[in-house]
Order: C-alpha cells, then structure tokens, then sequence
C-alpha cells in the first residue's frame, strides 16, 4: 500500500514561501533573532500556516530516528490513564522505543503546546487520549508525518489510528440496561466544561437512550470541570435530588463521583438501591469496593495500552500496511449491588 502520508515540511520549504534564506529562517526562528521585525513576522506567519515544526534534533542524530513515541494522557493521577501508560511502555520496550510523557489536564490549548513541543522532538508516533482537539492541533497532527493514534474513544472524524470505543454507545447501553431493570426517573451526573470530551458523549448517549424510550431525559445536572472527583459527587447528590426528588436511579459521568453521590444519599438517610439506583462508568477500584459495590461500565485499560503497543509495533516496522486502522477494544456493563 503506497504511503499516503503528506510530505513533512522543511526548512526549506518555509524559506521558499517566505522568499529568504534558510539560514534567515533559522536565526527567525531563535528567541534573541537578529532578523529584522517586519522580516521575523513575515517568517513566523509562515511557519504557522504551514504547521512548520522546527527540528531540534536536526543534525543530532544521523539516523533520523528518535526511538521515543510520544504520549499525551490527560491526567497523571487517573489510574486508568496510568495503566494504560504501563502496558504501551512494556510493549514499546520489545522494539527498543521509550515513551515522552505529557499530561493535558484536560485543555485543548495545553494539549497544542504539548503536541507541537513533542513534534519538535521528532517522535516516531505521537498517542494521545481523546477529548476533541483545537483546529491547530488537528493541522498538526495531520502534517506530522509519523503515526498518530487516538485513544479510549472512536472520533467521528479520527486524524488516524483509534483504539477505544464508542463512549455515546457504552452510556447508551447502560441505560437501556437500567430502563430494563425498571428505572424511568433516571438522572445523569456530568460535567459542565464538557464541550467535546468523552463525558460529554456519555450524556449523549444517556439522552439518546432515554428519549428512545420514550422517558423524559431532562434530568442531568452539569457540575465542575473534567475529572468530577468524589467529592463534587457528594456535593452534586443534594441539589440533584433537590431539583428532580422524583429521581428514581443516577447515572453518573464516572465511578469517582458515584461514590460520592453514594456519601450524599446515606447523610440524606437514603438507602441504596432500594430508595435509589446509582450507577458509574470505568470499573475504577473505587467501584468495586465500595459499599454498596457500585454498578458500571467496564473497560480494560492494560488492553488499550496492549494494542496501542502492538499497531506501533507494526507501523514501525515497515511490514504493515499505513492505512488507518480502528481497534475496538469492549465496554462490558458490571451490575452490582448498588442498583437492583
């Protein structure tokens, strides 16, 4: 399969539309540039229309090959995250590669700093956890010229790779299954700074399941920015329930705040599940022992970081083909003790 990557742009090419030098790019591109404003300005417009990312490590290394791919998680202290970032580093040490690790805190403009300074450093593919991009980074990416995967989602629109699943879907699914179970009042748990990340497509998916079943889907209340902890959960339990008491079972973005919201109905005197379900998405340890154990949404993240490790194994090795490929790793439903 012929590659159909676009050509990484150079120097070269940079000095060519700007009408100088490359050695006048070059002394543009330092923070002391002796180059003239008017000229430097013109330069840098340049640079940043055609997505140029300089090379550090241009003249560094003859071989051209960095032996390090670079990963952005948007936590350090999410447990999946970190499982994930454990099993990719012990299959890219079978091939000799290391990982470069930033973290997003869950902002689209970090997560373009970080891609460009990572893109700098000429990774041999850059792995990334999706909560939607700026336009800038998406540009990025798309000239990077290595092998970029998206991970814990299947985008509408992927730059590349993906290896995840559809977060919409697995919330959908939940919801159903609570439904069944004979749920009708159901709420959803979210957050407020949503726009494009995965929580936001759980409450899609919770939305679309409750209007497909005819059942009023109004009931969700948006709190706090990405991750919700326990205890934004235990704080959002009272005025939850304070503006829909006819709640009946919630659903919430994650298993941190779940048990939290578990906290907030025992201080109310509520009982678990028999006055109200409470469900959770992540399978989080926090979830299995809880008490009561709390029903969710079950992923595996060492399978992600595993398969993320085996397609940049082949990638790399010159063998496999260059088409994108989409790796569905399953979101599995775990009921437990904490709906009926």
């Amino acid at each position: 399969m012929a590659d159909t990557r676009k050509p990484q742009v150079t120097m070269r090419d940079v000095a060519r539309a700007a009408g100088v030098s490359r050695m006048t790019v070059s002394r543009a591109l330092r923070q002391d540039s002796p180059v003239s404003k008017e000229t430097r300005d013109r330069i840098l417009k340049v640079v940043r229309d055609m997505n140029y990312v300089p090379d550090q490590m241009a003249g560094s290394l003859t071989t051209k090959r960095s032996g390090f791919v670079a990963v952005l998680v948007p936590s350090l202290n999410n447990l999946h995250f970190a499982e994930t970032v454990q099993a990719l580093t012990e299959e890219l040490e079978k091939i000799g590669q290391q990982i470069l690790l930033g973290y997003t805190d869950y902002s689209t403009a970090r997560e373009e700093t970080l891609v460009e300074t990572m893109l700098r450093r000429r990774p041999e593919a850059i792995v990334l956890s999706y909560d939607g991009h700026s336009p800038r980074t998406i540009e990025l990416l798309k000239d990077a010229a290595v092998p970029v995967i998206e991970l814990w989602e299947r985008p509408e629109t992927p730059i590349g790779h993906t290896i995840g699943f559809s977060n919409c879907e697995a919330a959908a699914d939940m919801t159903r299954a609570l439904i069944a179970k004979g749920y009708r009042n159901i709420a959803f748990l979210g957050e407020a700074e949503d726009a494009w990340t995965r929580g936001a497509a759980r409450r899609r998916g919770f939305v679309q399941a409750m209007a497909a079943a005819g059942l009023p889907a109004h009931r969700v209340l948006k709190i706090g920015k990405p991750p919700l902890s326990i205890e934004d959960g235990a704080a959002a339990g009272k005025a939850l329930l304070a503006q829909y008491p006819e709640t009946d079972c919630i659903f919430c973005v994650s298993d941190a705040p779940a048990f939290g919201i578990l906290s907030a109905l025992r201080a109310m005197g509520k009982s678990v599940p028999e006055d109200i379900g409470v469900a959770g998405f992540g399978n989080f340890e926090v979830s299995r022992f809880s008490t009561p154990t709390i029903t969710t949404v079950k992923v595996d993240p060492r399978r992600i970081g595993q398969s993320t490790g085996h397609l940049i194994a082949d990638l790399l090795s010159g063998e496999g083909s260059l088409k994108p490929r989409h790796v569905t790793v399953d979101a599995d439903l775990s009921f437990r003790d904490s709906t009926r």
